[in-house]
């Protein structure tokens, strides 16, 4: 049987949004919505909370999560990588726990509106195509080809190269940006690699409705707004596309 872990990184400082994890999201905090949707999938053996926070602990152990250690400091500041705080989760559990999963789902709490099904068909693309990750994407409506940077002169130029001069959003090949709900990995891969960075990775393609992502004030009222009209609704729990594409 194939073994696959989630992981919830969630640490206490934050200065986009202050206290976010635990600050209330449609009536219930924003780490409660990762914990409600990875209890509910059927993929995960086990689950895990790596946290350097207290509360936070204790938030996610009253909601029957299992915080087995408290993250060291020079894993929780803003420059950390989030694959140090991967390996730093996985040796934890090797040593301490004897457990080592065949495959690991990283789940940040800022994309809180996926559900069970995204992570049940993330892991399952993983394990039938035995690639060394599934990481999930939305459409975007930002195109690179309809994006534009700003040069000295204060002029606008392409961001990047596109054939056609006036370029319409039909007639562009379809874009894909990354939305930070769902992250599967080959555990070999990463012990292998000491990163996060894979060359075989396939996209899981979640609609836009489940791929808000918080990193500001404006993304927290924006997600509450919208969890709080959805919730429930047959629009947020509609599975994904189920599209793979070559990463």
């Amino acid at each position: 049987m194939t073994r696959v872990m989630g992981l919830i990184t969630a640490r206490g400082g934050s200065k986009g949004v202050p206290r976010k994890n635990v600050r209330l999201l449609a009536g219930k905090p924003l780490i409660v919505w990762t914990i409600e949707a990875a209890q509910a999938a059927r993929r995960l053996d086990r689950l895990i909370v790596s946290t350097d926070d207290a509360e936070i602990a204790e938030l996610c152990r009253s909601h029957g999560v299992e915080v087995p250690f408290l993250r060291p400091g020079k894993l929780a500041d803003d420059a950390s990588p989030h694959a140090d705080v991967v390996l730093h989760a996985i040796e934890w559990m090797r040593v301490h726990a004897g457990y080592l999963p065949d495959y690991l789902v990283l789940l940040q709490p800022t994309s809180p509106l996926r559900i069970a099904a995204d992570i049940d068909s993330a892991v399952e693309i993983a394990i039938r195509r035995q690639t060394d990750a599934v990481i999930s994407v939305t459409p975007t409506h930002n195109h690179p080809c309809l994006v534009r940077q700003i040069d000295e002169q204060g002029l606008l130029q392409p961001f990047v190269p596109c054939e056609l001069a006036y370029p319409r959003r039909q007639d562009l090949p379809p874009a894909y940006a990354l939305n930070g709900a769902v992250f599967v990995y080959r555990l070999a891969t990463i012990l292998q690699r000491r990163s996060l960075a894979c060359a075989s990775c396939l996209a899981y393609v979640m609609p836009e409705q489940r791929s808000l992502q918080i990193d500001t004030p404006w993304d927290f009222l924006l997600c509450d707004l919208v969890a709080r009209h959805t919730t429930g609704d047959e629009s947020l729990n509609t599975a994904s596309m189920a599209v793979t594409q070559p990463g």
